[in-house]
């Protein structure tokens, strides 16, 4: 609710003066006055101060799996909270929450990942990954295998190491100089870079990228590769059949780490508890955040494989790396929670067999529309290409991000939450969406691109 002694007007302009929103342009956000304030959210929905009720199909931020509102979440927290709100994890001690949690993940990761090492946020845990990756080679003696492969346009966090370890080039184009022995190669962007080529052929060609850029640093030098089974912030770019086997083969023919970055594919979203399991690759670690906890509190996590434990254990020595509240008791507690009703509610299942189907069926019919260029899907998690000239990949002005904006504002003006990236709308409902929401979800993009193709038609082309 709104603060009692706020009205809007007072909100928003305290917003301006005092807050700084992330991922934001500061400018805009003065010249517009302040913030949008949401003020609750029930189920899929979410409700603003000017009273306005909004299809969330972006479930927050990729996270709210689980959906809004739900009481068990809350008790779970305050039942924690007046147990043992918070400890630490520095001083050889650990929590009950910490420890269950931490044994309920090497469950679902399948057993392989048989530890887990806890942070705040996805961008935390990436950055535990590039310390374990690079500690384990060194231990093993071998300290100059430190490179580290990545995709371009993948999303892998905003801390200065994640941005590093990302591909996005608006990203690197503030506060640099970034983390050496980084390396990025293609994504498996097939609309984008492979239209009309072969899925196969071009799950190979984007794979081999890996195996080329290994052969020109040397795998002597090379300590992992990284990538999202599916890139969520990049597009929801959803990689042909054949390309995460290849990838793993690569990086098992050269001895180098597999990471799969799964803090938008976790927890159900594809219709598994884990990308990497849909997939059918086994990687060495993997990063965790979001579905973890649906948001509710924050909260991350990195599954370490069996032998990268060992080998950490092997010297002994403190492994000097963590964070005030990694395992957080509150955190822990609620993400338990959150296991439990994702379980119960078999929400994993009623994605991969119910919902992610019929989701993928009304954006085949968003597809016939003239403006979309591909609709795709996989499980919960959707993208629509918006294209200039029907059967190519052309964009409105001659280049991309003219028309995900505008499309993405009558969205959200007609009740409905998506994200422009680019020119690509991307949908990443709560997995407790109901048909009837999945429907409405369609409807309002319909409408929306209906009423933005008069104005997009009239966006001429840069002159040569």
């Amino acid at each position: 609710m709104t603060h009692p002694q706020c009205n809007l007007a007072e909100l928003r302009r305290l917003d301006v003066d005092h807050h700084l929103p992330a991922h934001q342009d500061y400018k805009l956000m003065r010249d517009i006055g302040g913030s949008r304030i949401i003020t609750r959210a029930d189920g899929c929905y979410i409700y603003d101060a000017d009273g306005q009720v909004i299809l969330d199909a972006m479930a927050g931020l990729w996270c709210v799996q689980i959906g809004y509102g739900r009481k068990e979440m809350a008790s779970a927290a305050y039942e924690q909270m007046l147990e043992l709100p918070f400890y630490n994890t520095f001083f050889k001690t650990a929590a009950p929450s910490t420890v269950m949690l931490a044994a309920k993940l090497s469950e679902l990761l399948g057993g392989h990942l048989s530890h887990v090492f806890f942070n705040n946020s996805g961008s935390e845990a990436i950055d535990t990954v590039i310390r374990l990756v690079r500690y384990f080679w060194q231990i093993r003696g071998q300290p100059d295998r430190n490179v580290m492969i990545a995709r371009t346009n993948a999303y892998h966090g905003s801390t200065i190491a994640g941005v590093s370890l990302g591909g996005m080039k608006p990203m690197h184009k503030q506060g640099g100089p970034w983390l050496p022995g980084i390396e990025h190669i293609m994504q498996p962007y097939r609309f984008g870079e492979g239209l009309g080529e072969d899925p196969l052929a071009f799950a190979e060609r984007a794979a081999n990228a890996l195996e080329e850029r290994i052969l020109q640093i040397g795998p002597e030098k090379v300590a992992a590769f990284i990538g999202e089974p599916v890139q969520g912030a990049g597009g929801v770019i959803i990689p042909p059949e054949g390309y995460w086997p290849r990838v793993e083969a690569i990086c098992r023919k050269y001895g180098i780490l597999l990471i799969c970055d799964e803090v938008i594919c976790g927890f159900g979203r594809l219709g598994r508890w884990f990308g990497f399991q849909h997939y059918g690759v086994k990687p060495d670690l993997v990063s965790m955040a979001k579905g973890l906890s649906s948001g509710y509190l924050p909260i991350s996590a990195v599954g370490v494989a069996s032998h990268i434990v060992e080998t950490l254990r092997e010297p002994g020595g403190m492994f000097v790396h963590g964070y005030t509240y990694s395992g957080h008791p509150t955190a822990a507690a609620v993400a338990l929670k959150n296991i439990e009703i994702i379980e119960r509610e078999r929400l994993v299942e009623r994605t991969a067999d119910d919902t992610g189907p019929y989701f993928a069926r009304a954006l085949a019919g968003l597809a016939r529309h003239p403006l979309i260029g591909e609709a795709r899907s996989l499980g919960l998690l959707g993208a629509a290409e918006i294209v200039s000239r029907k059967g190519t990949n052309e964009r409105f002005g001659g280049a991309e991000g003219k028309a995900g904006p505008i499309v993405r504002d009558l969205c959200i003006k007609n009740g409905l939450m998506v994200r422009a990236v680019r020119d690509t709308l991307v949908m990443s409902p709560p997995l407790v969406i109901s048909h009837d929401e999945i429907d409405r979800l369609v409807a309002v993009l319909r409408k929306s691109l209906d009423e933005a193709e008069p104005v997009l038609r009239n966006i001429q082309a840069p002159p040569p």
